[in-house]
């Protein structure tokens, strides 16, 4: 199954995409946002991703922060006050969305209420991203299935049977195009928590095209998803991990984010199409690594053939050694002389 955002195919037979999650660490900032932009673009990310939300509709006043929020934040403030000085305006999306595009990058953002669902789709992003902690909000899920677009499902803090609910939902409301990553939120994840084979459980389960949305340090295990299947890949980036703000310091910088690029580049191509063959590298290579059957001795013309008188060594420039029990017995057509490979030919030719 193939599908398709923006410009790019996503599935098994085409290259993973990757999206540079920017997430909120724009800080609130349009020129911070657009340099979010040219670090994705610069590091060879296939698309970039914010979160489009307005703080009055995502959480209550007093919401408290989570700890990773508290440890990088502070305390001392509810969630509301954080989330609120890291919006951005619509026409602050718009613009970015603009800004994207001529940077020739896809621009995918997470929408958090309907009203942001409605500016994303007018903006014209090719598909939506619902983060993990809305898996269970259906008005949202309905909301957003309806406007026929493919659905990118995050699903970490979940069971299968919250997915399948989930699934059930966008699929009843007209989006049959989904893709789904395996998630473990929590920032920064835990290696050890990671448990990449459920993305095999995902698949089989769901026959869905399968990705991860990685919040682990490094770029260890988002590189290891290529080789488990992921067909997209979705990670956290900023321009300084010192910046104040939640998610800076679980996130990649640029430098980072290239290097990520480039393993999974070369995992993919590594990964090749399973055909067994030898290389042109190969073949160059066994002509002197691999060994041939070699005259021990001076061989005259009429002898038979004795295996005493054999002895294998490289080169690869007479016959291979599989055919030794073949030739001892034979009878020689001429001389061969001590340390020449064995051919057919001095043996009468191959019967």
């Amino acid at each position: 199954m193939q599908i398709k955002i923006g410009d790019k195919l996503v599935g098994n037979k085409s290259p993973i995409l990757i999206v540079a999650e920017a997430g909120v660490n724009h800080n609130g900032n349009i020129n911070m946002a657009k340099k979010l932009v040219d670090a994705a673009v610069e590091a060879g990310a296939d698309a970039v991703k914010f979160q489009t939300f307005k703080a009055e509709n995502l959480v209550t006043m007093s919401a408290e922060k989570a700890s990773y929020q508290r440890e990088r934040t502070g305390s001392e403030r509810p969630q509301y006050d954080m989330l609120k000085k890291l919006e951005l305006t619509a026409e602050e999306f718009v613009e970015l969305a603009k800004y994207s595009r001529k940077r020739e990058i896809i621009f995918l953002s997470s929408p958090f209420d309907e009203n942001s669902v409605d500016l994303l789709d007018e903006i014209g992003v090719p598909a939506f991203k619902i983060p993990s902690g809305e898996i269970t909000n259906f008005p949202l899920l309905e909301y957003v299935a309806k406007k026929g677009k493919p659905v990118i499902l995050s699903t970490g803090m979940s069971t299968v049977e919250e997915v399948r609910e989930a699934l059930n939902v966008i699929k009843n409301n007209g989006s049959n195009d989904v893709i789904l990553l395996h998630c473990v939120t929590s920032y920064p994840s835990k290696v050890k928590d990671m448990n990449l084979r459920v993305m095999e459980t995902l698949k089989t389960a769901f026959a869905l095209p399968i990705g991860l949305s990685d919040h682990t340090l490094g770029i260890t295990i988002p590189t290891a998803s290529v080789a488990l299947g992921a067909v997209m890949l979705e990670k956290h980036f900023t321009l300084d991990k010192n910046f104040s703000g939640p998610d800076h310091k679980a996130s990649l910088n640029p430098k980072e984010l290239s290097e990520m690029v480039l393993a999974i580049r070369d995992v993919e191509t590594a990964l090749g199409n399973g055909i067994k063959k030898i290389t042109q590298e190969e073949e160059e290579i066994k002509a002197v690594s691999r060994k041939s059957i070699v005259a021990k001795v001076d061989i005259a013309k009429g002898a038979i053939i004795q295996e005493d008188m054999l002895i294998i060594k490289r080169p690869a420039s007479g016959l291979e050694p599989k055919f030794i029990g073949i030739i001892v017995g034979r009878k020689t057509t001429r001389n061969i002389r001590k340390d020449e490979p064995i051919s057919w030919e001095a043996l009468g030719g191959k019967s």
